[in-house]
């Protein structure tokens, strides 16, 4: 089943982690004359893969724009998104792998932040459950401003049972969420094999998922507000772990 994927980041994404099979690219007719900046970037890769290219006037910009969606001139018609297998994730990397479990993210903008943040920091894979949760959507695509065309993302029936799967494989499993057992993030060892689990935005980390994690980290916050949001959370947590696997690896 095809889907499109509008917006110049996303495209150009798309196109360069050649991922996914193409079926055309669309350009808004004041587009199709730029050979510069990233419109240019864009139609140097379609030719270079061979992809059809269609100047168009109306019609399909048109139908987004009613939609409110803000393509900026560009889509893109692909296949749907590449998942894999979370023991790809786990076997294609080194011995201390740092992985990204999402308990239930329901908003697109919050996933494509998150994700924006893990390729950035170079989370190893992402792990999403298949049911009642936000996936790799278009609009997940163009949150994450197509970063998430670079991350290995994988779908699982049970989050529960991958957790345990995990920890027999030597990784440790860190809940972010309060209470009284929960580590400050400044105290807690984040430099080893590691799976971060982020909770659901508005009830944070299931009972069941906050058991299974080894230990739980907080943030210390000082000001009126109890707790930020999730992708902000996650993101700060998932920094924080970059920092200190880089300083004992000596980088």
């Amino acid at each position: 089943m095809s889907e499109l994927l509008v917006g110049r980041q996303a495209v150009r994404e798309a196109l360069r982690a050649n991922r996914r099979r193409v079926y055309r690219l669309w350009l808004a007719s004041e587009e199709s004359s730029e050979s510069s900046g990233i419109t240019g970037e864009i139609a140097a890769l379609a030719a270079e893969h061979n992809i059809p290219v269609k100047a168009v006037q109306g019609t399909l910009f048109e139908k987004l724009n009613e939609q409110r969606v803000n393509h900026q001139g560009v889509a893109l018609e692909t296949e749907g998104y590449p998942y894999v297998e979370w023991e790809t994730i786990l076997h294609a990397n080194n011995d201390t792998p740092l992985l990204l479990l999402l308990d239930h993210i329901q908003d697109p903008q919050n996933l494509g932040t998150l994700i924006r943040t893990a390729e950035a920091v170079g989370v190893d894979g992402l792990i999403l459950p298949d049911r009642r949760a936000a996936g790799v959507t278009p609009a997940v695509s163009n949150a994450s401003a197509g970063a998430v065309e670079h991350l290995a993302v994988a779908q699982v029936t049970n989050l529960n049972r991958t957790i345990d799967q995990l920890k027999k494989k030597g990784v440790w499993v860190a809940g972010l969420d309060s209470g009284e057992d929960a580590i400050p993030l400044d105290k807690a060892d984040l430099a080893g094999p590691l799976a971060l689990v982020v909770g659901n935005e508005g009830s944070g980390l299931s009972r069941l998922t906050r058991e299974k994690c080894d230990f739980i980290v907080n943030l210390p916050m000082v000001g009126q507000v109890e707790s930020l949001n999730a992708s902000v959370a996650g993101s700060i947590v998932l920094y924080t772990a970059f920092s200190k696997r880089k300083m004992r690896a000596g980088a």
